[in-house]
């Protein structure tokens, strides 16, 4: 007990020094809230001129599609009578055709609330949609029916965009075409300039931490200068080491749970249906023996005996994917090679591989990343790209190894809230950078134009040629 009273005993020094930097942490502290509250404040006014804006501009364009619509049928629209249903028709197709970008399109209502016009979605035309409320109860049709009555207007509410399938904020104008008693109108999800704004309000905050962070770092160093505390600053050091090791075993362990949940799925969904179905065959050709029907048994354990073939070729694809055993046996070419077949096969996509031999190979870790980021590549094609032409080229030089995949497909798509594919090109990218190695993508916005993946390893992770190397391991990788 003695030796921890010692212990947080301070001398006159520090005493002195503890009392000279308690005012300094409280000036910090004023400042450090000041600055915070007047950021925010500043801020604010500015993110909410900018939501303004961004809305008027919004309105401005939605105007403008309508006032060219209207431009369009008006030769139409003003020589018909009211009831000159020829002419409702031909209005009504020419503004069914008027749809752009990904989710816009033009509505018609009459004044009954009965839909004439829906083109993105035709389950409600020719329904009456009087009382239609969104999510948050604002009134949606009886509100068009008001705001045409009135001529024209704007209206705010809640609708499922087409593209996704999910609520989402909608701004819509709307014109009256009184003659006929319709309601014409379009509208633009605003959810880009919901995004905008929180993206704005999330720098603001990010900014703020950070103008924290710099305070306090100030005052630590000030803190820390005068304590001379070095060993504060190794504690610091060590604390975020722990903190980094921490959560790289917690992203081992969620990899090895990932892993363990796929192989569980493709256990249960394909081998144990397949083992389920020889059961049920050998259970027939068994039931047919005893009634003395050798000839029927055939054809179930037939049956029977495809489907274990079918089972053992699962199992060996399996076993294959965690571990591939030609990688070790044979090198990462001849991986590669037998990936891509197998790829080929199995998707019915036209795949090419070439490599170039060389004397220098990669060191396992290198085979290993480049055939898992080869493997997650191909996954990713198939399941997003589509694709019907892919190409993976191996090549060794002068400044270490180079791996690139290209594909013919549509591209990666760039929209506000996308996240596809976003793990699986983490998941590259971490390899990669692991090895100290780069990876790069290509890729037009538009889509349509293919993507190609370049992974480049330094020349560092390639072997010096082996004299005693085995010849039938002449790959060079």
């Amino acid at each position: 007990m003695k030796t921890i009273r010692d212990l947080i005993t301070l001398t006159y020094a520090q005493k002195l020094s503890l009392v000279a930097a308690i005012p300094l942490l409280v000036a910090v502290a004023a400042i450090a809230g000041v600055v915070a509250y007047e950021s925010r404040a500043t801020a604010d006014s500015e993110i909410k001129a900018l939501e303004r804006q961004l809305i008027e501009a919004k309105k401005d364009e939605l105007r403008n599609y309508v006032t060219q619509a209207r431009n369009g049928f008006a030769y139409i629209y003003g020589r018909a009578a009211p009831d000159d249903e020829e002419a409702k028709k031909l209005v009504a197709q020419e503004l069914a055709a008027m749809i752009y970008g990904q989710d816009g399109f033009f509505f018609v209502y009459d004044y009954d609330g009965n839909n004439l016009v829906s083109p993105r979605q035709t389950e409600f035309i020719n329904r009456n949609w009087v009382g239609l409320k969104d999510s948050e109860g604002t009134p949606v049709v009886d509100e068009f029916i008001r705001i045409a009555r009135q001529g024209s207007g704007w209206h705010n509410f809640l609708w499922e965009k087409p593209s996704t399938g999910e609520e989402a904020q909608m701004i819509a104008y709307v014109i009256g075409l009184h003659d006929w008693r319709w309601v014409v109108g379009t509208g633009v999800f605003i959810d880009d300039i919901v995004a905008t704004v929180a993206n704005a309000r999330a720098d603001v905050e990010a900014r703020v931490q950070r103008t924290f962070m710099y305070i306090g770092g100030i005052v630590l160093a000030a803190v820390l200068i005068v304590f001379a505390s070095g060993m504060l600053l190794n504690f610091r050091e060590r604390r975020l080491a722990d903190a980094k090791l921490k959560e790289l075993t917690q992203r081992v362990l969620d990899t090895q749970e990932e892993e363990r949940g796929r192989v569980a799925r493709e256990l249960h969904d394909g081998i144990s249906q397949i083992l389920v179905g020889v059961r049920y065959a050998l259970d027939n050709a068994r039931r047919r023996l005893d009634r003395g029907d050798d000839q029927a048994a055939q054809v179930p354990l037939q049956k029977g005996i495809d489907n274990l073939g079918t089972a053992i070729t699962e199992v060996r694809r399996i076993s294959r994917d965690l571990r591939p055993g030609v990688l070790d046996d044979l090198g990462l070419g001849p991986a590669l090679k037998a990936l891509t077949d197998d790829f080929s096969e199995r998707t019915g996509i036209e795949t090419e591989f070439s490599t170039v031999v060389f004397r220098n190979r990669l060191d396992q870790d290198s085979k290993i990343a480049l055939y898992r980021i080869a493997q997650e590549a191909l996954t990713n094609i198939e399941r997003h790209a589509g694709a019907t032409r892919v190409t993976i080229d191996l090549r060794g030089h002068m400044k270490g190894a180079t791996m690139r995949i290209t594909d013919n497909g549509r591209g990666l798509r760039s929209e506000p809230g996308h996240v596809s594919a976003g793990i699986g090109l983490r998941n590259m990218q971490e390899r990669i950078e692991q090895l100290d190695g780069t990876l790069r993508i290509l890729s037009s916005r538009g889509g349509g134009s293919g993507t190609v993946i370049e992974v480049s390893l330094p020349l560092s992770h390639l072997l010096p040629p082996q004299e005693d190397a085995t010849p039938k391991r002449k790959a060079g990788f």
